[in-house]
């Protein structure tokens, strides 16, 4: 008889492009485009970090 461990289904990573901004304020964009975007209105400053989900 065969093992079922685990499940058998690999699961998806999803990316979210997290810009952190100097006062603490965190937003998430699904793309770094988006992220880059809004960074810019911001002034352009803030970091843009890869987090996994």
């Amino acid at each position: 008889m065969a093992c079922n461990c685990g499940g058998g289904r690999a699961r998806r990573r999803a990316e979210v492009h997290r810009l952190i901004l100097p006062n603490g304020t965190v937003r998430d964009y699904a793309t770094r485009q988006e992220a880059l975007a809004a960074r810019n209105r911001m002034g352009g400053t803030g970091r843009i970090v890869v987090v996994n989900r």
